[in-house]
């Protein structure tokens, strides 16, 4: 088979709950890991995986992501890969609260940075997100070419992501994203052409135990 028409599949992978007790939105801030919960929600992926055809495993930068690729690489005997185009997404409200009633959205000194929501005007644009995750998937595809990989990211990178190959507009509710804690949105290639995605939440049942998934999207 040549590799012009090779079939490759790159699953792409948010991260498991991570260990936030202020209830910050964490971004790209270091030092934010899994919580227990997360590693085993890590751990129930590889455990779906096991007996796949993986031989590529590339994770963002950031801990929680590294974390939640370890055992999917110990799984298939792979060093992860670091590519800083899975990362999450910039954003002005960081290192803030953002949950209802006590977040920084209820502070007037910050609406002027909510006026463009299609953009959006306070963070990364995503069609930048989209572009570069999307070339972060083809690498992979590339490395793992008429195999298997797992890029490990996150939730809003992944969601802009699967918009942009699906073309949809990129705007969004975010309340609306299918793209749960540790789950998998794979992505079927013939050469470098997507032609089907496919959706999966192997650690559903750790899921429904989440904090996190109760009262915030997490990233």
């Amino acid at each position: 088979m040549s590799l012009s028409s090779s079939k490759t599949t790159v699953h792409v992978f948010r991260h498991g709950e991570v260990y936030n007790p202020d209830k910050i939105l964490y971004g790209r801030l270091p030092d934010f890991h899994l919580s227990e919960l997360g590693h085993q929600m890590a751990k129930a992926a590889a455990e779906t995986l096991a007996g796949r055809d993986i031989t590529h495993v590339v994770a963002s930068p950031l801990e929680r992501a590294q974390e939640t690729a370890a055992p999917i690489s110990a799984e298939f005997k792979l060093e992860t890969a670091s590519d800083v185009r899975l990362i999450e997404s910039s954003n002005y409200f960081e290192g803030k609260k953002v949950s209802v009633g006590d977040g920084a959205f209820s502070n007037p000194r910050h609406w002027w940075v909510l006026r463009d929501p299609i953009t959006p005007s306070w963070g990364e644009a995503y069609l930048v997100i989209a572009q570069r995750m999307f070339a972060a998937v083809q690498a992979a595809r590339v490395a793992a070419e008429g195999h298997e990989a797992v890029c490990v990211s996150h939730q809003l990178p992944i969601w802009t992501l699967r918009r942009y190959v699906e073309g949809k507009r990129l705007w969004h509710d975010p309340r609306k994203r299918e793209c749960g804690l540790a789950s998998l949105t794979s992505f079927r290639f013939e050469g470098s052409k997507v032609v089907g995605i496919d959706y999966s939440e192997p650690a559903a049942h750790l899921v429904a135990l989440s904090a996190t998934a109760k009262t915030a999207k997490g990233a």
